[in-house]
């Protein structure tokens, strides 16, 4: 019983974690695409983000052996980010389509 527990709490945790990154990445890249009026800048930011901590695990710790030890449960919230970062850019084309001006 007490098992199961621990499994539900963390798949609660991989939920509430993978839906904040989400909002997290489409909040800031809404706002960036107000303010910048560019709609591939926040898909390009992740991945300046991403990259960054590739060079940072790379530098502190080795890349390959970090690489190695990343589960699906790293990846999730990850993805949740990219889909948050690629939607921004989505909604803000389909409103200035729709005539809403930003800024």
């Amino acid at each position: 019983m007490e098992e199961t527990k621990g499994v539900d709490s963390v798949l609660i945790q991989l939920v509430i974690v993978t839906v904040l990154l989400f909002v997290l990445f489409f909040g800031l890249g809404f706002i960036l695409n107000m303010l910048i009026k560019t709609t591939w800048l926040p898909i390009y930011m992740y991945f300046l983000l991403v990259g960054g901590m590739i060079v940072y695990w790379g530098v502190k710790s080795g890349f390959a052996a970090t690489f190695e030890d990343i589960t699906f449960v790293d990846l999730v919230p990850a993805a949740g980010g990219l889909v948050g970062a690629v939607l921004s850019g989505k909604a803000i084309k389909t409103l200035r389509i729709k005539g809403y001006k930003m800024f």
